[in-house]
């Protein structure tokens, strides 16, 4: 798939593997949306993403405000036509036990990962079924394939993301819509850190795992090369993805393992 020319809409491009899949896609040729509710860091990807394409539009957007996606979707088409790839990869990830963290906590974080994300896509979605075309990814993450200790709500949250996801592509296959799971593992990010406490401050700090993890251009890469193939579900990582296949081929060798690796 070539995307020269083609309208590639992202969410949570101010940082992280959205900062890195927006680069990338600058120097595949693409025009630009990148969206998040961190402005001045939009602007600052804005300005490298320049020197490889000629457009990027700015797009201010928070997860929760999804009233005013139906406008935003209307601001994209105003300026470029078209959205030819949406990729839902804005969130929050979650540091915390079951037992101490509030229900509040948990709808915050579905609202973000879950219904933010669903919205936006919902949104998306006639303009693309007019089109007669369309791609639309979503990031999740590998604790969307399992549970795993102190984040409960984000590994639900993401969990629910492929139930949604499958079931669009299923019933919008026939209509010429792709649609892309992207499954992170450990890659060097700041997520950890401003993952959400029981008490619903940020973490504040990065973990072990996440340090150790993958570059997020090389993230961006993989993901870049699973797009253009139209694989289902696109893994993203190093070794910790074997822990994807050992949950559904070993359940009980995976409940061992995972009760064993430190969380933070």
């Amino acid at each position: 798939m070539d995307y020269r020319g083609k309208t590639v809409w992202i969410t949570g491009a101010s940082s992280g593997i959205g900062e890195a899949v927006a680069k990338e896609f600058a120097h595949e040729g693409a025009r630009l949306v990148i969206s998040s509710p961190e402005i001045e860091e939009l602007e600052r990807v804005r300005k490298e993403c320049l020197e490889f394409c000629q457009d990027c539009l700015v797009l201010p957007l928070d997860l929760t405000r999804q009233d005013e996606f139906p406008q935003l979707v209307e601001k994209v088409l105003s300026d470029f036509g078209s959205i030819n790839l949406l990729i839902n990869n804005g969130g929050i990830s979650q540091r915390s036990l079951v037992s101490e963290t509030p229900i509040e906590i948990d709808r915050k974080v579905f609202e973000i990962n879950f219904f933010g994300t669903i919205a936006l896509t919902k949104a998306v979605l006639p303009v693309m079924l007019k089109q007669g075309s369309g791609q639309i990814a979503a990031v999740s993450s590998i604790t969307g394939k399992f549970g795993f200790p102190l984040r409960s709500a984000y590994s639900a949250s993401k969990h629910a993301l492929f139930g949604f996801f499958e079931t669009l592509y299923l019933e919008n296959a026939k209509n010429g819509i792709k649609v892309n799971m992207i499954i992170p593992g450990r890659v060097q990010t700041a997520i950890s850190k401003h993952a959400i406490t029981s008490n619903g401050s940020a973490h504040g700090k990065m973990d072990d795992g996440q340090s150790g993890g993958i570059t997020k251009e090389l993230a961006a890469r993989k993901i870049i090369i699973g797009l253009r193939k139209d694989k289902k579900e696109i893994l993203v990582g190093a070794k910790e993805l074997n822990m994807v296949h050992i949950r559904r081929f070993f359940p009980a060798l995976f409940r061992r393992i995972a009760m064993n690796i430190k969380a933070t």
